[in-house]
């Protein structure tokens, strides 16, 4: 009888140890699966603002608050625009001074919580940059779909998309330069992101559902006068765009490709953003099981390679080694397997999706470089 009852009692307990770690997994999973958008991803450190003075802010010394270039500095109400490290000011053994451009919105007072973001403005292109453009809304499949419209006199359309932790804000960035050239640039706002539907179960897929959304957006596009597009993707949003030059129907249209810290291996940022949530190592392969049991998401060693061998117009990519959220070690792959279409175009010391922040006169350079064929 006593060797039952232990029996039962050892079943019991690995019956709730196994439960436990699903449960982890899952909880592990969240991380990447339930970013939201416009919030700052768990590798992005958190800073303290330790002064202000005119056009400097004096931060947190950090590798984040050391980075070279300029980006948006967000914070709980707040939201500043800072330029690079000043040379000339005075830092200290624990702080950085960096030039303040402007304050956006709020204030920026000592003791504030804030953080880095690739998105350098916030508003509307009318808002934020002065651009004439119109509000749309693109039928997808799960409902509209909230895009900006920035009109060109080009045929050959910017569909840009934006990636974990940023907004359509992020296009911002570069849509002064495309503009100037006289490209129409479509930014859009897909499942999940505020304004949009949500996906049916509330997870990202990292781009493996979420890339219908922007198929909608190429039948837009062409239902209103585009012949030719190129897709602008930056992190999951660059997945999107290979997703959809590879499986849509309009993709023999689609002239070119523009990566930013394109996420190649899904299951490597996975476990990245699940251990930036201090998840213990031995359940980082419980998050991954978990994430491709919630989502339907292939393995990485087990997905078709469909990337790769469909890729068959020019591609350039912006991606560097210091993005801990998607390794770069696949897009170099991804270039050397494709010598004369695609370029790497290497950024230092850039986090995940800011490799225009880190040098945006070079950025834009590169980019004109590569669209100027494709007009």
């Amino acid at each position: 009888m006593r060797t039952v009852t232990a029996t039962a009692a050892a079943v019991t307990m690995a019956l709730a140890a196994g439960a436990a770690s699903v449960a982890a997994g899952r909880l592990a999973s969240d991380a990447a699966l339930k970013a939201p958008p416009g919030r700052p991803l768990p590798t992005e450190p958190p800073l303290t603002v330790h002064g202000t003075a005119a056009g400097q802010i004096s931060l947190t010394r950090d590798v984040a608050s050391l980075r070279p270039g300029v980006y948006g500095l967000g914070g709980d109400g707040s939201h500043a625009i800072v330029g690079p490290v000043l040379a000339t000011a005075t830092h200290t053994a624990d702080t950085v001074v960096r030039r303040l451009e402007r304050v956006t919105h709020g204030t920026l007072s000592p003791g504030d919580r804030v953080w880095l973001t690739p998105n350098l403005h916030v508003g509307d292109p009318r808002t934020a940059l002065g651009l004439d453009h119109a509000d749309v809304d693109i039928p997808g499949e799960l409902g509209p779909l909230p895009a900006w419209f920035v009109p060109g006199a080009r045929p050959t359309w910017i569909i840009a998309v934006h990636g974990l932790g940023t907004t359509r804000e992020l296009a911002m960035n570069v849509m002064e330069s495309l503009t100037a050239r006289h490209f129409p640039v479509l930014a859009l706002g897909y499942r999940g992101d505020l304004g949009a539907p949500r996906s049916p179960d509330g997870l990202n897929h990292l781009g493996e559902t979420e890339w219908r959304d922007l198929d909608a957006a190429l039948r837009y596009a062409v239902r209103y006068g585009a012949r030719q597009f190129v897709l602008l993707g930056w992190s999951t949003g660059a997945t999107m765009a290979l997703r959809a030059a590879a499986r849509s129907g309009l993709r023999d249209r689609i002239s070119g490709l523009v990566l930013d810290s394109p996420v190649l291996s899904w299951e490597a940022t996975l476990r990245t953003l699940a251990a930036a949530r201090r998840t213990p190592g031995a359940l980082l392969p419980l998050a991954v099981r978990a994430a491709q049991g919630r989502t339907g998401l292939y393995g990485d060693r087990a997905a078709p390679d469909e990337i790769s061998y469909r890729l068959s117009v020019p591609t350039l990519i912006f991606h560097g080694p210091d993005d801990i959220v998607a390794p770069w070690t696949p897009s170099r792959r991804l270039a050397d397997a494709h010598p004369g279409l695609v370029s790497l175009h290497t950024v230092k010391r850039a986090p995940h999706g800011a490799m225009w922040n880190a040098d945006p006169k070079a950025y834009e350079e590169t980019l004109r470089r590569f669209l100027t064929p494709l007009m």
